[in-house]
């Protein structure tokens, strides 16, 4: 089944940019947005010391005359290349230019269906009172929600440049509601997701089609900001972002996000599906009790972590700039050293809330020339701090990469 109309790019023009003049009605379209990021920040518990003073944030746009200065720890002609079909699109971090992503990473695990939009349904089945289905238009005619939401990939990590991320405003269906709507049983514990993406598995020397799916506790599925989004950026949802509908539960990882969704359903066991309990699976040596024992869990909730993204001059000013992710947990700072000097406090970019990525910018006064590493780290207001990798449990696999990230770069004299 094939959708007729090519995917349409992503809109950009829902960013702010600090560095575009503003004036009329736009002027005071972007203020009002740019003072309801900051109200939304307040509710998510980002204090005005965290926050940056000025409207505009300056990571978003490179100024006039503003240069980057290459990372060494990156080969020379690093170009992640373009988004193709079926494939893992990762992002050039140093090139993020708006709030909202113009260039969303991608991760498809059983190539790219085109489902048929005019005959699409989503089924809701299992230990429920009442087994629904719904067309597109039959969804897209319920109570809708908005909400900024920012994520990585569960494997994002070094060997890419932390590039498997993204954040963008999506509108969609409460899922609560429709679960409400449909009356989980009292026996339902877990909440199954299936995608229309479909690829054949060898299980025990045997072939067979499987869905993909991921799978949510009830409680977990019950979460308010949960939605079956169909639009992000103000765009109907891309073939490549899981068009017509797709999961979204903030604060998880990409994988928990189910695209090209068409089928939930409610049970009373584990699901235990490949992307649950074979991939997307940690192993790491931690204490259990009193003693060290290796524990596989299912990638889930995203862990605490920021990364410099880019270095750039305007003259004899220099400027450290990247982004901070996290399950939604209120932050208390985010921080930079240079070299082994000591931590200072970053500004955190306004429009940032709960749930998006929040960028952030630190101003570096008196570079040297040579080489210097820079990092950053996050601490929330739990206490809890982005740690080294040293001092992060052993693991084996590469899911949830989340220490410390040093950059390497060259000052020029």
């Amino acid at each position: 089944m094939k959708i007729r109309n090519e995917t349409a790019a992503l809109s950009g023009e829902t960013a702010l940019s600090g560095e575009t003049a503003l004036s009329g009605e736009t002027a005071k379209s972007e203020k009002a947005a740019v003072n309801e990021g900051r109200r939304t920040m307040l509710k998510a518990g980002l204090g005005a010391g965290v926050m940056a003073a000025s409207a505009g944030f300056p990571w978003l746009a490179l100024a006039q005359g503003e240069e980057v200065i290459p990372f060494l720890d990156v080969p020379e002609g690093y170009d992640p290349g373009p988004r193709r079909p079926g494939m893992t699109h990762i992002i050039d971090t140093r090139q993020i230019d708006n709030f909202y992503s113009d260039d969303f990473y991608v991760v498809q695990h059983y190539g790219q269906p085109e489902l048929d939009v005019s005959n699409y349904r989503l089924t809701i089945t299992g230990l429920v009172d009442r087994p629904l289905s719904f067309t597109l238009d039959e969804l897209m005619a319920l109570p809708d929600q908005s909400l900024d939401v920012g994520f990585e990939c569960g494997g994002n990590g070094n060997r890419m440049y932390h590039g498997l991320v993204g954040n963008a405003r999506w509108r969609g269906i409460n899922l609560k509601a429709l679960l409400e709507r449909a009356g989980v049983q009292e026996n339902g514990r877990e909440v199954v997701f299936f995608g229309g993406d479909i690829g054949q598995e060898e299980i025990r020397g045997r072939e067979v089609d499987k869905a993909f799916a991921r799978s949510l506790s009830l409680e977990d599925a019950m979460r308010e900001d949960n939605m079956l989004a169909f639009e992000m950026n103000g765009e109907p949802l891309a073939v490549h972002h899981g068009r017509p509908l797709r999961l979204l539960v903030p604060g998880f990882y990409g994988v928990a996000n189910v695209k090209w969704l068409t089928q939930i359903h409610v049970q009373d066991t584990r699901y235990m599906g490949r992307f649950m309990g074979r991939d997307y699976v940690t192993l790491k040596k931690t204490m259990v009790g009193d003693q060290e024992r290796w524990v596989e869990n299912s990638v889930a909730r995203m862990n605490l972590k920021s990364v410099i993204a880019r270095v750039t001059r305007l003259g004899n000013s220099h400027r450290i700039s990247g982004f901070a992710l996290n399950d939604g947990t209120p932050l208390r700072s985010i921080e930079v050293r240079v070299d082994d000097g000591p931590w200072q406090q970053a500004q955190i970019d306004p429009q940032a809330s709960t749930y998006s990525w929040k960028p952030f910018h630190f101003d570096w006064q008196g570079a040297t020339p040579g080489e210097h590493t820079v990092v950053s780290r996050v601490t929330d207001i739990n206490g809890n701090t982005q740690a080294v990798t040293a001092d992060l449990p052993e693991r084996v696999s590469y899911w949830e990469e989340f220490g410390q990230f040093p950059r390497r770069i060259m000052i020029g004299a």
